[in-house]
Parts: structure tokens; sequence; C-alpha cells
């Protein structure tokens, strides 16, 4: 997938958007998977995101 957004732009998306605490962020971002799996599939894979969350996070990527 393709998208013009960074690294920073999605965390805050994750942040200011979605409401994601912090604690939520850094445990996906401390996971051991975190170099072959994307940000927010581990968020979802763990439980930290709604499905409906990740498709939000997915429609956003796409802008």
């Amino acid at each position: 997938m393709v998208s013009s957004h960074d690294h920073g732009q999605l965390i805050q998306f994750l942040q200011h958007d979605l409401a994601l605490s912090d604690q939520a962020i850094t445990i996906a971002l401390k996971h051991p998977d975190r170099e072959i799996a994307p940000l927010q599939m581990i968020l979802w894979q763990y439980g930290l995101i709604t499905i409906e969350q990740l498709n939000q996070i997915f429609d956003w990527l796409l802008d």
C-alpha cells in the first residue's frame, strides 16, 4: 500500500482522531514484529483497536 503519510502523521492520527492512548501506541511500537508488520495491524492483532478503527486507519492512509 503506497501512502503519502509518514509514520509521525499516522501516530498523530491515532492519538487525535482515534483517541488511542500513548500506552497502546508504545506497546505496538515495541513489538518484536514491528519491522515486518504495519503498526495498525499490530494494534488490531492485540486488541488495541477495533476493526472499525482499523478500517478508519486504512481509509486515512488512502487519502
